[in-house]
């Protein structure tokens, strides 16, 4: 029984289906020593090549895992940075045979809920604009927000990419020139919820995410630090996407495991005692 290359790749964990049919297309990929194409089909007998190593498919479910994780501001979501700057894969579990998957990017200097999976299929169902899956920020806004601003926010904004608007927005208090909201959209653009505020004139001086479809992110995780979705958690989010639940037992996330995100210079610097070198 053959399947369509991509998803094959996805459930294999190599990336979402989205990012696997960018790199057919890019021609990193060759089945049996021709170049593949996006609507190509596969069976186990087949030799796969990614730029021109060839590399391990899974034709079989697989008990996968899913990491919540508290990003924190000044780190980035992307493996390589040639600023060398610390980012969000370093630390995470080792795993055989797959890899990480990152949902629900954050810009560098917001923070709050990520997740990371080594199931591409659900990873690309959770990031399809389809599955309109809820995402809720806590923001904090620099300027005098009135009535029409949160209309406007409401009713939709033309951006650069189009029309975008909050779903929801709830005043949840603050003093001074700063004001704290909770806001909910049901996408995920680049930098849309600071866009969208930018659009009508105000400042985002905070902004962190503190829920992705149905997992709130709790306070007793600290910012850097992870853990493994329970099997509850985990069957809640895959039925948010309408999938079958993969998760069947939970996995001990050790000590050693609960990642620490290495400060920048100027934080090391402000902790170092006075006389110390």
């Amino acid at each position: 029984m053959s399947e369509k290359l991509h998803k094959i790749l996805a459930r294999s964990g190599y990336g979402s289906r989205r990012e696997m049919e960018k790199w057919i297309e890019a021609g990193r990929l060759t089945i049996n020593g021709r170049i593949a194409k996006t609507a190509d089909r596969i069976s186990d007998n087949e030799k796969v090549a990614l730029d021109g190593n060839l590399i391990e498919l899974n034709f079989d479910e697989q008990q996968h895992r899913i990491l919540i994780y508290n990003k924190p501001e000044g780190v980035i979501c992307t493996r390589d940075d040639p600023g060398g700057r610390p980012d969000v894969f370093k630390g995470l579990p080792k795993l055989q045979g797959s890899r990480w998957i990152i949902v629900g990017r954050l810009d560098l200097n917001t923070s709050g809920l990520l997740f990371f999976t080594t199931d591409g299929d659900l990873a690309n169902a959770l990031m399809h604009p389809s599955s309109e899956i809820e995402r809720e920020y806590s923001v904090r806004v620099l300027g005098d927000v009135d009535g029409q601003v949160l209309q406007n926010l409401t009713k939709g904004v033309e951006l650069e990419d189009g029309l975008a608007h909050f779903d929801s927005i709830t005043d949840v208090g603050g003093s001074g020139a700063n004001h704290w909201y909770s806001v909910i959209l049901k996408e995920g653009r680049k930098r849309e919820v600071r866009r969208l505020w930018e659009s009508q004139g105000m400042k985002v001086s905070r902004l962190m995410r503190t829920r992705f479809g149905p997992i709130v992110l709790m306070r007793n995780l600290r910012k850097g630090a992870f853990r493994d979705l329970d099997p509850a958690e985990a069957a809640a989010l895959y039925e948010s996407v309408g999938m079958k639940n993969k998760i069947t037992k939970r996995e001990k996330t050790p000590h050693s495991e609960k990642k620490r995100t290495p400060r920048s210079n100027h934080q090391q610097q402000r902790r170092r005692r006075p006389g110390r070198k």
